[in-house]
């Protein structure tokens, strides 16, 4: 089992940037495939990116490719989700998600994949 703990959101102004760490409790961080999500106040929770255990392979959703990274550090267990040029649209509760599917990267797009979840954190990008 895997505990996972958000933190790095805030309030920035459109075209700022922002970087999300997620620290993961347990010895197994390294075998699990790990996702970022984003659930804006009224809307269903929306894939952002995903990474693959060894990061060797990374997806993204297409409104925020080109502005996004997802990477992760094995060895400090922890995830990150670097954002750039970000935009009101992208204000959101930002989640992260472990997954011990090893399924190709481009398939671990919905919640359903994803066995834990961290509390989340707030983005707020101001216009």
């Amino acid at each position: 089992q895997v505990q996972l703990v958000e933190s790095g959101g805030g309030l920035v102004q459109a075209g700022g940037s922002l970087r999300l760490s997620c620290a993961a409790s347990g010895r197994t961080f390294s075998s699990y495939a790990m996702g970022w999500f984003r659930q804006a106040p009224g809307k269903e929770r929306e894939f952002v990116a995903a990474i693959t255990w060894s990061g060797s392979s990374t997806y993204y959703a297409d409104s925020v490719k080109g502005r996004f990274t997802i990477s992760r550090d094995n060895a400090k267990n922890t995830v990150y989700l670097q954002m750039n040029s970000l935009k009101p649209e992208d204000t959101a509760v930002y989640y992260c998600a472990a997954s011990v599917y090893s399924t190709p990267i481009v398939r671990l797009t919905t919640t359903s994949l994803y066995h834990y979840w961290g509390q989340g954190t707030q983005v707020t990008v101001s216009s």
